[in-house]
């Protein structure tokens, strides 16, 4: 009697390694094998080859943001441990020593401020407030098609104010406008639909400039400040400087979407009764979300006279908002209604992004690659507008690479703070750090440069061609208006 032999199984697929991992770890190699300059010290030459290798990882997605964080955080550790120290050249960091210099950032108070901020958000999220009111506002606009534009925008900007996270914010608004859209009975390719989304995209984008919890990168930059320049620019005075920006830039979109999206028809009969049957079905304002509002007009009093009237600093007023919001029977939640709701990860990310932020400081490979880039590019020889121009132009452009503000602003942000601070001249570091922060927020262009546009793709009411046509436009008008703004307005103010 035969046997018969096992009919052999299909192997399964080795999964490949990303080609952005590799590319990011040969570069990271390439810098490491570079011969050292006589300046630069053998810590700062790896924390550059760190900083490289994140770069290309960030801009493929080879892996994760939070994945890239511990690969960064690891490559800290053994690269810097084994580096000599600064001080004495005959003693090495250690791992001990740099592994705590990788977890510099989660000591931070702007790193608090965005877990503080995340938790706010999910507290909208939870008691259904975000959603109230965007349909109360809604419901107070008329149902021609630039109406309802107008109040996407002010949409977008009343949640700024109160929910800290462009994400949640766009998660929030676009199942409302979808409902909205399916109400006027108009095919979802149409440019009504794609108007609206592109509105909701772009305005939040936008308003990321004008409020500074409103967006991580603005807290990221704030941390910067905190580390790098020792001291940071209040809530209410971003506001001043940046609000001026984003209402004029929110008229400007609103006529760009307006022009290059003309709508089928001025009239959208039944969105203003869409809206209304939405607000019928989630009933009266609930005592949760009635408190939850207090709280967060009381924050927004709070973060607008800071320094003003107290001097207590956002953070610290933000957690005791928190405390309201936790505490039994008088809170809207608790631990378990909002830990699955808040992204742990970016949490994580932003903590690495402040590490290696500082790191560059410390190793003094900041302040290198900031003398190479002055006394290579001649920006030494131009007046603070000048270096505003080319700055803000470079980040404008290179931010068409990464996927991620906050990403953006952890590789690059430390360096042009360096930069500035090797500049010779009277002119405000600080103020220029933050109007360079303003243009980190220009996700404009593509999809994928914000996680608010990639919301809004997911609906397809458009395609990336016409949300482009729209953010080049958007982009170069908002880019010289900075440029017009920097000559005058935030002169006057004293920031630049």
């Amino acid at each position: 009697m035969s046997v018969s032999a096992p009919s052999p199984t299909a192997a399964p697929a080795k999964a490949r390694l990303p080609i952005g991992l590799v590319i990011g770890v040969l570069v990271m190699i390439g810098v490491l094998l570079l011969p050292l300059p006589p300046d630069l010290p053998v810590a700062g030459h790896r924390i550059l080859a760190i900083l490289a290798f994140a770069v290309v990882v960030w801009i493929t997605e080879a892996v994760s943001y939070e994945a890239s964080a511990i690969m960064i955080t690891s490559l800290m550790a053994f690269l810097i441990g084994t580096a000599p120290t600064l001080a004495d050249p005959q003693q090495l960091y250690g791992s001990s020593a740099a592994i705590s210099m990788a977890l510099t950032g989660f000591s931070n108070s702007a790193l608090a401020l965005v877990a503080g901020a995340l938790f706010i958000a999910a507290a909208m999220t939870h008691t259904g407030l975000d959603r109230r009111i965007a349909l109360v506002t809604l419901s107070r606009v008329g149902t021609s098609t630039r109406r309802i534009l107008l109040g996407a925008i002010a949409v977008t900007i009343l949640l700024s104010l109160v929910v800290p996270s462009a994400t949640a914010r766009s998660a929030c608004v676009v199942p409302i406008m979808m409902g909205v859209i399916a109400a006027f009975g108009v095919d979802k390719r149409s440019n009504i639909a794609a108007g609206i989304m592109i509105v909701v995209a772009q305005g939040t984008s936008i308003w990321n400039v004008g409020i500074q919890t409103a967006a991580a990168q603005n807290l990221l930059t704030v941390g910067f400040m905190d580390k790098m320049l020792g001291e940071r620019v209040a809530w209410i005075d971003w506001l001043i400087a940046g609000a001026p920006w984003a209402v004029i830039m929110s008229g400007v979109l609103l006529f760009i979407v307006l022009k290059m999206l003309p709508p089928e028809s001025d009239s959208v009969p039944g969105g203003r009764e869409a809206v209304a049957q939405s607000l019928a079905e989630i009933g009266p304002m609930t005592s949760p979300q009635k408190r939850l509002l207090g709280v967060s007009l009381l924050l927004l009093l709070a973060w607008a006279t800071e320094g003003k009237l107290h001097s207590f600093d956002t953070t610290s007023t933000t957690y005791a908002g928190l405390v309201f919001l936790l505490l039994p029977r008088f809170g809207v939640m608790t631990w378990k209604d909002v830990q699955s709701r808040i992204p742990w990860g970016t949490v994580i990310v932003f903590g690495v992004g402040i590490s290696l932020g500082t790191a560059l400081l410390t190793t003094q490979a900041g302040q290198w690659l900031g003398i190479q880039v002055v006394g290579n590019t001649g920006l030494d020889q131009l007046g603070s507008l000048g270096v505003f121009a080319i700055l803000a132009a470079f980040l404008i452009l290179i931010h068409l690479g990464f996927a991620s503000a906050t990403a953006l602003t952890s590789a690059l942000l430390p360096i042009l703070i360096a930069v500035l601070q090797t500049l010779p001249g009277d002119f405000n570091r600080l103020g220029m750090t933050m109007l360079l922060g303003f243009a980190v927020s220009y996700g404009f262009i593509l999809p994928i440069n914000a996680p608010q546009n990639m919301v809004c793709l997911g609906t397809e009411t458009f395609n990336a061609r016409q949300f482009a046509k729209v953010g080049l436009v958007v982009t170069l008008v908002g880019y010289l208006l900075m440029l017009v703004f920097g000559a005058t307005y935030w002169r006057w103010l004293g920031w630049m």
